[in-house]
């Protein structure tokens, strides 16, 4: 060209990427030996698979994981659902998921959603089957999805967690009923009469069990069941609830539905200059990891989120790989007994009502 000179240099040739057989002649194993060593098989000698491991490493090799798919059927990968992070169990929940699924070699692919919707969820689902996911796991219960007979599609395996969704997707979930009657008898076997209740939301699943096992337990020893009283799961509604409890005649224990809404309850109590357990004895729900640092620490039902993600994956995994489809598991709770609960102080009680 008149006038121009040329700057640019020699055009380089893009780098081949590594294949099979480069591995398989640097490490001097067959192509079979490096697929074997590729997809985790066990029918390898230790010796020979850190070899063909570090001629990998020294090649650069990536096994094509799509090729691998097609091969077996398989992705080797879980979609997960969920509405909120916030949510303490539901973190904890996808913790246990992950490090479950990675313990399988599986991967996983997050699905958040702006809006807990029954189309929402039936949108997620068509992503994620794009993505080409082997099987989904969904952490919203099902009163966020719209409606209790909620149906999930076919044709992909489905677990749910802490949800009530109609079909035959395998649901795992604490028994939570069972929570709320340990709690409960816990506080009427220390002597005191009765067990006021901070509920979850009207509309939660998981809230209206607990209600159920307090309302449940009450009755079935025979004591009064005051009238609950709800919040949303955050420490302000359990302040709010507090205030209240501490204007009430005759509480001497009370039982919260989650930790959150317990730590609002003690705050209250405390600033109404009752005491903790002395006063009015508190318990919660849980077991969050900062319960135990409450003022007092706080007694409280543990949930085992972990047991929870981990026999989600296992079910899903195993009806992935052709076992038969898994039932419904409610993982047990345990009460953890901490300096928050104890019996009635006798001498304040005069004439069935509490002398403050």
């Amino acid at each position: 060209m008149d006038g121009v000179e040329a700057e640019s240099g020699p055009v380089r040739p893009r780098r081949r990427d590594a294949s099979i057989d480069d591995v398989a002649r640097h490490a001097g194993v067959s192509g079979q030996t490096v697929s074997r060593v590729a997809n985790g098989r066990s029918n390898v000698g230790a010796a020979t698979r850190e070899r063909v491991l570090a001629s990998m490493r020294e090649l650069g090799y990536r096994p094509n994981s799509a090729a691998r798919a097609l091969r077996s059927g398989q992705f080797r990968s879980i979609g997960v659902i969920v509405f909120t992070l916030t949510s303490y169990g539901n973190l904890r929940t996808l913790e246990a998921v992950a490090a479950a699924a990675t313990e399988r070699r599986y991967t996983i692919t997050l699905m958040p959603l702006e809006r807990p919707t029954h189309a929402d969820v039936d949108v997620a689902l068509d992503r994620l089957g794009e993505q080409a996911v082997d099987g989904v796991i969904v952490l919203i219960e099902s009163h966020l999805i719209g409606a209790a007979e909620a149906q999930l599609r076919r044709g992909i395996p489905v677990v749910t967690v802490d949800a009530r969704v109609a079909g035959h997707s395998p649901v795992v979930d604490t028994d939570q009923v069972a929570g709320a009657r340990l709690a409960t008898e816990h506080l009427l076997g220390l002597g005191h009469e009765t067990v006021w209740h901070v509920a979850g939301p009207r509309d939660s699943d998981s809230a209206g069990l607990r209600l159920r096992g307090w309302r449940e337990t009450l009755r079935a020893h025979g004591r009064p069941v005051p009238p609950p009283l709800h919040g949303d799961w955050y420490s302000d509604s359990g302040y709010a609830a507090g205030r209240r409890l501490a204007a009430e005649p005759g509480v001497t224990a009370v039982f919260a539905a989650n930790d959150q809404m317990a730590l609002g309850v003690l705050r209250a109590l405390t600033e109404a200059r009752l005491r903790i357990p002395e006063d009015v004895s508190v318990a919660g729900f849980d077991d969050m990891p900062e319960a135990g640092n409450f003022i007092p620490p706080l007694t409280t039902v543990h949930q085992d989120f972990a047991a929870i993600g981990r026999t989600a994956v296992r079910a899903l995994v195993q009806e992935i790989e052709g076992g038969p489809p898994a039932e419904h598991r409610g993982i047990g709770p345990r009460l953890t007994v901490r300096s928050s609960t104890t019996g009635p102080a006798a001498h304040r009680i005069t004439g069935g009502s509490v002398t403050r």
